[in-house]
């Protein structure tokens, strides 16, 4: 993992093993605090290696003592736009498996630190996008922030996490009409849900998430990553089996008419027209 010292520390860059490898993600680091940063220009889209990438940097800041903290960004102007459909319109289940389980799988490990983990959100935060901010433990947001998982529209679901997540922290109705509908929801309306924590302007987001972070930073880490852990067993069966069934209805539905209509009515810029099979 590639891993930038910020100026406040050093101004060099740790090399790593894969350092000849396009990275997509970034490690910042400076007094003890992680940016986890997102950085697929122009739209922060999580493909195979984004997911692979991101599932190393969560793994490192998790191990390292010397990370009391950890905020994930996507830039000053999106988040993440979630995976690109022109690449996945032409899956099948089997094909786009790899994809989703990857991206699946490095969530269940950002869920996983056992530190505070801070989601800073500017402009889109959508599908894998939105999944990925709901595998922190807060979410800041700018005032013009979208959210959403539009992954209906496509005629799939999520696949790495949101059928999971979003009903434990904003109800099951709610997160139902939102999976159900794929509707854009505005910054407002996401804070009044509580899809998000704060709202910020645009250029303070990323600030007031290393000021919250760093307030966390100086508590007592052991014990916040014990309460976590516990917080996050809360509920019924274990959850890495509903994280599993959730992957599954996702990626058999790569197999469906329904889905190749949605995707290509995406790319085609028209409605589709679904016929259930």
């Amino acid at each position: 993992m590639a891993v930038r010292q910020t100026k406040e520390t050093a101004a060099t860059e740790i090399a790593s093993p894969a350092s000849s490898v396009t990275r997509f993600v970034y490690l910042d680091l400076a007094d003890g605090l992680a940016t986890i940063r997102l950085d697929h220009p122009p739209r922060n889209v999580i493909d195979l290696r984004a997911a692979a990438q991101l599932h190393d940097a969560a793994l490192e800041v998790g191990h390292r003592e010397d990370i009391r903290a950890v905020v994930i960004w996507g830039g000053e102007r999106i988040f993440s736009a979630g995976g690109d459909v022109e690449l996945m319109s032409d899956r099948s289940a089997d094909t786009i498996r790899p994809v989703i389980t990857a991206l699946a799988e490095a969530l269940v490990v950002l869920e996983a630190i056992p530190k505070v983990v801070i989601a800073a959100i500017n402009g889109i935060c959508l599908g894998g996008g939105c999944e990925i901010a709901l595998a922190a433990d807060f979410r800041f947001a700018s005032e013009t922030a979208l959210l959403g998982q539009p992954e209906i529209r496509f005629g799939i679901i999520p696949g790495a996490g949101a059928t999971q997540r979003m009903p434990r922290l904003i109800g099951s109705s709610a997160a139902k009409d939102l999976i159900y509908s794929g509707r854009r929801v505005k910054a407002r309306e996401a804070l009044e849900l509580g899809l998000v924590d704060r709202l910020l302007p645009g250029p303070s987001v990323y600030p007031a998430a290393l000021e919250a972070a760093a307030a966390y930073a100086e508590g007592p880490i052991v014990a916040i990553g014990a309460a976590k852990a516990a917080i996050n067993a809360a509920g019924g069966r274990p959850p890495a089996e509903d994280l599993d069934l959730e992957r599954d209805l996702a990626c058999g539905l790569f197999d469906t008419a329904d889905q190749k209509e949605g995707m290509q009515a995406f790319l085609g810029s028209r409605q589709p027209v679904f016929k259930g099979r």
